[in-house]
């Protein structure tokens, strides 16, 4: 079983750590180069996720680099992106506001190793795959310090022909459930980090919180609410099919985009120049707006399938993870305002959400809907 974590509190101490070390590192350097980033931390881990990362990003450069011109699937073209990448790959050279959300999401990660084992599984080996094979699975191997042999353990149990992301994550959930022994105790991962910032377990375990400040791994206290098994299985696609919805231009998205700009058209005629007059709430003047806001029982179950990649793309950089681990949250809300505060008061200054009004109104709405 994966255990309950202060979701919040990791987040706080996480970016309180990684200025610490970037303090550290950029007050005698302008810039953080390949050598340096490999041992960056002494938690190994650490580093390998903020590789990872550059990866990702990598292949995010990539997925955009399409051309109605030219034939990137062609063979040589693909050997020569395969050698121009191992070039730059010797060839890191990072500025701090470059480097420092990396290393962030690099040590809440490795808290999540331990913490949440299944959800390091599905985000790190499952997610950023288009094709599950097993040489893809085992190359993940590669960024993983700790448990290793649980990881590892469980990839030696598939054959060549397990690629179904479902099934695959439901095998792993019950053999994390019967090798407990082959995970990392939660105080050697304190100790670890306590050499660099204290904490301590009491302040990771979830705690009794007030309900402006649920984990991102609670479930919803809401009524069940009917499940499109097939919508939700496309949902959690690649993360890199929502990256190519971004970089594909506007006359070539779905048509489904169509209604979604209709309707971010008719939230935006009365709208102030300003973020704050944005999250002021409007009372319908439509039919439309009317039927807009009649109630639902959580985020997650109504949005639909092109809305959320609306939002994973225009509001989380493509961020599947922060998407979906966001929703959770705000679905755990009590009340409109403390949900609305959060993403007035917290996301919205930590994406700079200052030039997506429309989207944040939308997701606002959303909110009132939930709480009406």
């Amino acid at each position: 079983m994966e255990d309950k974590y202060n979701q919040l509190h990791l987040e706080r101490y996480s970016k309180e750590l990684a200025n610490l070390l970037c303090d550290r590192h950029f007050a005698s350097h302008d810039t953080l180069n390949g050598p340096q980033l490999i041992s960056f931390t002494p938690i190994k881990q650490v580093n390998l996720f903020v590789i990872k990362e550059l990866l990702l990003k990598w292949h995010h450069e990539m997925a955009n680099l399409r051309s109605p011109y030219f034939d990137y699937e062609h063979e040589e073209v693909k050997e020569a992106l395969v050698n121009f990448m191992n070039v730059l790959s010797r060839k890191i050279l990072m500025k701090r506001n470059a480097f420092e959300p990396l290393l962030q999401k690099a040590i809440y990660d490795t808290f999540l190793v331990v913490l949440a084992p299944v959800s390091t599984f599905e985000e790190k080996f499952l997610r950023i795959q288009e094709e599950i094979t097993l040489p893809k699975l085992q190359e993940n191997l590669k960024y993983i310090d700790i448990d290793k042999p649980l990881f590892a353990g469980f990839v030696d149990t598939l054959s060549p022909s397990s690629r179904d992301r479902e099934y695959i994550l439901s095998r792993f959930k019950l053999y994390v459930n019967a090798n407990q022994e082959l995970r990392m105790p939660l105080s050697r991962l304190v100790e670890q980090f306590n050499a660099l910032l204290p904490i301590t377990e009491e302040e990771i375990k979830e705690q009794a919180q007030p309900k402006t400040s649920p984990s991102f791994l609670d479930k919803p206290a809401a009524k069940p609410a009917p499940v499109a098994p097939v919508q939700e299985k496309d949902v959690v696609a690649p993360i890199h099919t929502a990256q190519r919805e971004a970089a594909a231009p506007a006359a070539a998205r779905p048509a489904m985009y169509k209604e979604e700009e209709d309707e971010l058209e008719e939230a935006a005629a009365n709208v102030r120049p300003t973020l704050n007059d944005n999250f002021r709430k409007a009372a319908p003047s439509s039919l439309a707006d009317a039927h807009s806001n009649r109630k639902i029982d959580s985020l997650k179950n109504s949005i639909s399938i092109n809305q959320r990649f609306s939002f994973i793309n225009e509001l989380f950089d493509g961020d599947n993870l922060t998407y979906y681990q966001t929703i959770q949250t705000l679905d755990n809300f009590n009340d409109v305002n403390s949900a609305t505060q959060y993403v007035t008061g917290t996301l919205a200054g930590k994406y700079d959400w200052s030039k997506k009004q429309d989207h944040v109104n939308k997701l606002l709405r959303l909110i009132e809907r939930k709480f009406a």
